[in-house]
């Protein structure tokens, strides 16, 4: 778990996706890419921008939204998505479980811009 700030999170997304934009949260699974699948044990690494953490928390609840944020990006690591319809349901079933188990409110629809 990173947590960093909005010229990071840019970076990151420009050079790892190609997306010149700030975002609030990037994963790197650590299955896929040179050496994938090495140390099952490991998942990958979840970034979160914490400024736009900030910008976005409801009710300005920055500690909600960092753990909404590290939900989604755990969802990532575990293969989830929403790419497609279909996928974004399953996703955000999963992220309302892990929220709920957590006692955090989910928010409505998906975390990320």
């Amino acid at each position: 778990m990173v947590f960093t700030d909005d010229d990071e999170v840019r970076t990151l997304n420009r050079d790892y996706r190609g997306i010149d934009d700030t975002t609030d949260v990037l994963s790197f699974p650590m299955r896929e890419g040179e050496g994938g699948g090495l140390h099952p044990g490991l998942l990958g690494d979840v970034v979160v921008s914490v400024e736009q953490a900030g910008r976005q928390a409801p009710g300005g609840d920055l500690e909600q939204e960092i753990v909404r944020l590290m939900v989604h990006g755990l969802c990532h690591l575990l293969g989830m998505d929403h790419a497609a319809a279909r996928q974004t349901r399953r996703m955000q079933t999963e992220e309302r479980r892990l929220l709920q188990l957590l006692a955090i409110e989910p928010r409505a629809g998906l975390t990320t811009r």
